[in-house]
């Protein structure tokens, strides 16, 4: 490990924004952010910009960013810490394994930002709007609630539409084209370093927008030749 990832990770342990593999957090959220607002997670978080850019722009809610990185979460924690955001924290955990720390209904509404979109079909179960992670969402958040996907990938796009679809999900926003149609506003407008390259290079931006069915989410025929656990993701 090089010497910068080495420093970073020291530092973590010292922030008190940052969790990371926490025991008995499940329902204490509240008490870590010592307030009551809604809980909202931003998943797959990397440097955490967005957490934090949502966090500066709604400071009734609390935000918390996933990541199993320590080196990008040191990013968005800092920020964090040194901009007094005390409502934006930091877990590193492994996704697939989210609802150890999180009760039933404890989340109000989840975000992905430019996850890795796992193109190849034997990936398809480390995709965090495939069913195997929908299933794990619906078991925290509150009914109703909206899980957020802005990608720049086609691919994960076309593949969550049709999962949504599939599972009955509820649709409340549907945007091909992110820029080209005007409709960059509020959280939508929130650019991560990642994003202005994809800009920079023409890139199309999709997002969509839907909350799960209160039935519960299925595992469909076509992936059951690949079904393994999510440890491994």
């Amino acid at each position: 490990m090089g010497h910068k990832k080495l420093i970073r990770f020291n530092a973590l342990n010292s922030f008190c924004n940052v969790l990371q593999y926490p025991e008995n957090i499940k329902g204490e959220w509240q008490n870590f952010f010592k307030n009551p607002h809604p809980i909202v997670l931003e998943l797959a978080c990397g440097k955490g910009e967005y957490s934090v850019n949502l966090g500066r722009q709604n400071p009734d809610k609390n935000y918390i960013g996933v990541d199993i990185k320590g080196n990008r979460i040191y990013t968005g924690a800092k920020m964090a810490l040194e901009e007094g955001l005390n409502n934006v924290g930091f877990l590193r955990i492994q996704i697939g394994h989210i609802t150890k720390y999180f009760s039933a209904g404890e989340v109000s509404e989840i975000w992905i930002i430019f996850p890795d979109p796992f193109l190849k079909d034997s990936k398809a179960k480390n995709r965090l709007t495939h069913p195997r992670f929908l299933h794990e969402y619906q078991k925290i958040l509150k009914p109703g609630s909206r899980i957020n996907l802005k990608t720049d990938s086609k691919e994960l796009y076309d593949f969550t539409v049709e999962t949504v679809a599939e599972q009955g999900c509820t649709v409340h926003e549907n945007i091909v084209d992110v820029y080209g149609t005007g409709k960059a506003v509020g959280p939508l407008a929130i650019q991560t370093f990642y994003e202005k390259m994809h800009l920079a290079e023409g890139r199309t931006i999709y997002f969509i927008s839907f909350s799960l069915p209160d039935t519960e989410i299925r595992l469909p025929e076509r992936f059951a030749k690949h079904e393994q656990t999510l440890d491994g993701e």
